[in-house]
């Protein structure tokens, strides 16, 4: 592998012109001289459409513009050392010291990782002092070639980032370990990336991490020892932590999972800095994740509130999922009237009737029932659907249960769930869920701080407080919260059961513009939540319309980045483009998580441009007036959708408003071939003030 940075690249003490967009170009012209790269301006227009999404000034007079192009035959560095500075974006005035990283377009691992070195060099003082002090082009190529050295990086093993040995130079770092919890509502997207972001972040910036997700598919809970020899822990959720108790008295980072997605070294840096710090905040010893620890100023009230509800609404969610797709497969094997009530019972439905009172070896015969499966099929269908009735009879409780264990900890749970199953019985249903939750949640923590005497200390939380709590909470709800809000319910239900023509379009409108505003975040929850508990009642017909709305358009985000994927492959990545193939079919399945990727990296241009596809596709569904009898499933439940036709063609409708929307957006200002160069390192975002060394006043 030939040297990335030879005497040819190098220009000391130059004149290289007025803006950022000369000095590109110059070096730029360097790399290609060199025989490096096929044409100047080629390289330079990736550089600068690299430069368009992120200046890459950095704080301390340094600048890195960097791309992949295919214009570069061989990874190389063209450094200049500016005389006069050039402006390239940073905060504290220009640049005096200029690399420019040219990759190719499928440029291999070991190159990069000689680049990453790079870039993690620049954060040390005496390596920048000692570029600013070079005499000539060979002491600058020495410099350069002495810290991208090839060095042995310790590896990682599933989420932890062992510690790598630092650039030649660098002091040794004390040998101390973090620990981290990443978690979002839905368990499915956020909580992995975030994961990913800070272990890659850690590795980087060679910290030892190790990192526990509390995702939907379980976690595997950090081992004691790990968590006892840690330094600090971070906290990057969007929800409670399961087992907060568990790092008792570590200092604590605590932010959401985008933050740790989008600044995952400063939330790192951060953590370093707790453990060094013996005021920072520590975790509780014995209160629970309504005492929300974090470093600085305490959550606001607003965000409390959004993680309360948000960590109700995760732990309701697999409820729904079980819950409905039961039902439905049971429409699917039984027929939609199994059910009605069945006449030859005293209030039982033809499904809790055949399934509680027969068995495989003694089948009903059914035959004689119109629009209902005989024989074994129509027993399994009745099975599936008391099945998943049953699990509905916890949504609403869990709701309320898991909100009250959000403000109080564990103490928090057995008067939430008892005052969401009271909500259910006075038919207050998830509004009751919601206000019974938060005063059983704060009636249960202010009674845990009780300062009892020694002997009654064993009671408190296993008679007293579960004790008092539900009664305060129940109570309430049952003399004095609960009619008003079942009336409030009721005048809803009655409303959307009258919706036709224009007012259901403009509803449908609406709740598309919500499942697409933040894929998955808290207006996207709050619409589905709005949907999904509306069937824990009758399954009105307006509940089954709005069902269907929310669905189809939580669906339109995924597919719509993956039709504009494939008809401009041009305008993305080759990384997009790959995460547009999997967005078929996170689509198809109702994930709209799928197009986080793609509003991550370009939010203003993607977000919009998907709710106006969310807002199409939710606008014709429910004029039409389609129901949808399961809360989950996407294509796959088909079968329980009624006036399919029209749903299709408000999916396709929305799904090609969406893609053509962001294919516009992100076609302006871009010539008319241009493709998007891949990162060649993303350099931009692994600085910030507190990493980067303050140049000198005078050099």
């Amino acid at each position: 592998m030939s040297a990335l940075i030879t005497t040819d690249l190098v220009a000391l003490d130059a004149d290289l012109g007025p803006d950022k967009d000369s000095v590109i170009r110059r070096l730029a012209g360097l790399v290609a001289g060199a025989g490096r790269a096929t044409g100047t301006e080629a390289l330079h227009d990736d550089a600068m459409a690299r430069e368009a999404k992120v200046a890459t000034g950095l704080p301390g007079g340094i600048a890195i513009p960097h791309c992949r192009s295919g214009a570069v035959t061989e990874a190389s560095l063209a450094f200049g050392r500016l005389d006069p500075e050039v402006d390239f974006g940073a905060p504290d005035g220009p640049a005096d010291l200029v690399f420019l990283i040219a990759a190719p377009e499928h440029g291999d691992a070991d190159h990069l990782t000689l680049l990453t070195a790079l870039a993690r060099a620049l954060v040390r003082p005496e390596f920048v002092a000692s570029l600013r002090a070079a005499g000539s082009a060979e002491e600058v190529v020495g410099l350069v070639q002495d810290v991208v050295s090839p060095t042995p990086v310790a590896a990682t093993t599933g989420a932890t980032a062992a510690a790598a040995p630092a650039p030649a130079g660098t002091p040794a770092r004390s040998a101390r370990s973090l620990v981290a919890v990443s978690a979002c509502p839905t368990g499915i997207a956020h909580t992995y990336m975030a994961a990913d972001k800070l272990t890659a972040a850690a590795k980087e910036m060679g910290v030892e991490l190790h990192v526990e997700t509390q995702g939907s598919s379980g976690s595997t809970p950090l081992d004691p020892s790990v968590i006892s020899g840690a330094a600090a822990v971070i906290f990057a959720v969007d929800v409670g932590v399961k087992d907060r108790e568990r790092f008792a008295g570590k200092p604590v980072v605590q932010s959401g999972t985008k933050r740790a997605m989008n600044e995952p070294e400063v939330m790192i840096r951060e953590a370093l800095a707790a453990a060094d710090d013996p005021d920072a905040r520590r975790v509780p010893g014995s209160a629970g994740d309504g005492q929300a620890a974090a470093t600085g100023d305490k959550p606001s009230g607003g965000a409390e509130v959004r993680r309360w509800l948000l960590t109700g609404v995760s732990y309701m969610i697999p409820f729904v999922a079980a819950g409905g797709l039961l039902i439905a497969l049971g429409f699917l094997l039984g027929g939609y009237q199994i059910v009605n009530p069945d006449p030859a019972t005293d209030g039982l439905s033809y499904a809790q009737n055949w399934a509680l009172n027969n068995t495989f070896l003694n089948l009903p015969d059914v035959s004689g029932i119109e629009h209902l499966n005989d024989g074994f099929l129509g027993y399994l269908g009745a099975l599936c659907t008391v099945l998943g009735q049953a699990a509905f009879t916890f949504l609403v409780p869990a709701l309320a249960g898991y909100i009250a264990y959000a403000i109080a900890d564990r103490p928090g749970i057995v008067p939430g769930f008892v005052v969401g199953a009271i909500s259910v019985t006075l038919n207050a249903g998830f509004l009751g869920g919601l206000v019974g939750g938060i005063i059983a949640g704060f009636a249960a923590l202010w009674i845990s701080r009780w300062k009892l005497p020694t002997w009654a200390r064993g009671l408190q939380p296993v008679v007293i407080i579960p004790l008092l709590a539900t009664l305060i909470s129940s109570g309430l709800m049952v003399a004095v919260l609960g009619r008003p809000l079942a009336n409030v319910l009721s005048g809803l239900t009655d409303f959307l059961n009258g919706l036709t023509g224009t007012s259901a379009f403009l509803l449908g409108l609406i709740l598309g513009l919500m499942m697409c505003f933040d894929l998955g975040g808290p207006v996207n929850k709050a619409a589905y939540l709005f949907a999904t508990t509306g069937l824990t009642a009758d399954a009105s017909r307006g509940s089954l319309v709005i069902m269907a709305t929310v669905m189809s358009a939580g669906m339109v985000p995924p597919l719509a980045m993956a039709l504009s994927t494939a008809i401009r492959p041009r305008l993305y990545t080759e990384a997009e483009r790959d995460q547009g193939k999997a967005a078929w079919l996170l689509g198809a399945s109702f994930i709209s998580e799928g197009a986080i990727p793609f509003a991550a990296a370009d939010p203003l241009r993607v977000i919009p441009s998907m709710m106006l596809g969310g807002a199409t596709t939710g606008a014709i569904v429910a004029a039409s007036g389609v129901e949808l009898r399961a809360p989950h499933g996407g294509v796959f439940v088909f079968f329980a959708i009624s006036g399919i036709l029209m749903w299709i063609i408000g999916l396709v409708a929305g799904t090609v408003v969406g893609a053509v929307a962001v294919t516009i957006a992100k076609s302006i200002g871009r010539k008319k071939d241009d493709a998007v160069p891949e990162d060649a390192v993303d350099l931009a975002h692994a600085h910030s003030p507190a990493a980067v060394p303050a140049r000198p006043a005078a050099v």
